[in-house]
């Protein structure tokens, strides 16, 4: 006999989360674990009884939706989160996914969709509902292009100084390459992260490659 998709429901609604739980329940391969009416309380549970599948309303008292799914998946990264909200503004949604949330679903889905996505999210299959795709992929643009408005902050000598450290080039070499000072490259490589919003020299490279600066 096959086990069963362990459920954790969390959200700050009783009837929401009692609706919800009698229909899984109608599923013979579907058992659910506990119910939580918080996002603290959510990563308690997922932290003692590692769900398979966890349903997470965005908007909970004390931690919201974003933050306990980034601390459910350190406290047991083997649950995977569906989003299960009638909040579908942007602002929620992207930071949800990146956060590790692995589904995204409204409120009004039907039964058997929300059925299917357990059982998918079960396998580490992803469902997210049409509306919120485009959303994702909006989202998604427009980092990219916040990334290349970044880019495109630098100075004509910041790059070349990005361009070279990327090379793996070491600020006495940068210094000498460009016939300045290894006190002015610094102040360079500073600047720097401090535009492309980075903690040092290597994320810094790793940007340099992944924004084509260097080929």
């Amino acid at each position: 006999m096959a086990e069963k998709i362990t459920v954790l429901i969390a959200d700050d609604h009783s009837v929401v989360r009692q609706g919800v739980r009698v229909f899984l329940e109608t599923q013979a391969e579907i058992e659910v674990i506990g119910e939580a009416d918080s996002g603290e309380k959510a990563v308690e549970i997922c932290a003692e009884y590692a769900p398979d599948v966890v349903l997470l309303d965005l908007i909970l008292p004390n931690i919201n939706g974003v933050e306990a799914t980034r601390q459910i998946k350190q406290v047991s990264p083997r649950s995977n989160v569906v989003i299960l909200t009638s909040y579908h503004e942007d602002e929620h949604i992207v930071p949800a996914i990146k956060a590790g949330a692995l589904s995204y679903l409204l409120k009004d889905v039907s039964p058997p969709e929300l059925i299917e996505a357990v059982r998918k999210a079960s396998c580490g299959e992803a469902v997210i509902h049409p509306q919120i795709a485009q959303k994702i992929m909006k989202g998604l643009r427009e980092t990219n292009d916040n990334q290349m408005r970044l880019h495109n902050e630098l100075s004509k000598r910041e790059l070349e100084v990005l361009q070279l450290l990327a090379e793996g080039i070491s600020n006495a070499e940068i210094a000498t390459r460009l016939f300045i000072s290894e006190k002015t490259v610094k102040s360079h490589v500073s600047n720097i992260l401090s535009k492309l919003h980075l903690a040092d020299r290597t994320q810094a490279a790793v940007y340099a490659w992944r924004n084509k600066v260097v080929s």
